[in-house]
């Protein structure tokens, strides 16, 4: 599972998820892509599901890009404690998406596969999402 090899601060704060993503929003390395359509946090362990889907289906064919990464740890105080005694202890880590961020890409494979292998992934993450194709340019 993804997480980071270490932080400045081991506690943050919740913070807010509004406005759209203004950067990852546009298909940049494969063909295809999967686009949030609401924000929310996806978890290390939710994004790790979605990539295996996605590599099982292709059988391992084309090449997949995990274009988030969880750098927000979420602390959790243990179960039936008091209210105060500070914040708790980090529990798992997540990254916070914006709508209209690119989730995955993927590349090499055929659109049929590409639509496929998105939609298993899809179900994986809690984020409604769409599937989006790569915006040729006239330079290229």
């Amino acid at each position: 599972m993804l997480l980071p090899k270490r932080v400045k601060y081991r506690r943050v704060m919740r913070g807010r998820m509004k406005g759209k993503a203004t950067r990852g929003n546009v298909v940049s390395n494969g063909e295809y892509g999967l686009q949030a359509l609401e924000p929310s946090w996806i978890t290390s362990r939710q994004i790790e599901a979605a990539r295996i889907a996605m590599t099982r289906y292709t059988k391992r064919g084309g090449q997949v890009w995990i274009k988030i990464f969880p750098d927000k740890p979420i602390t959790q105080k243990p179960a039936e404690t008091r209210m105060g005694s500070g914040k708790g202890s980090p529990e798992y880590w997540a990254a916070v998406v914006k709508p209209g961020r690119v989730m995955f890409e993927i590349g090499g494979v055929s659109e049929e596969v590409a639509r496929e292998a998105l939609r298993l992934a899809m179900h994986k993450l809690p984020v409604k999402c769409k599937f989006v194709k790569r915006e040729e340019k006239d330079g290229e």
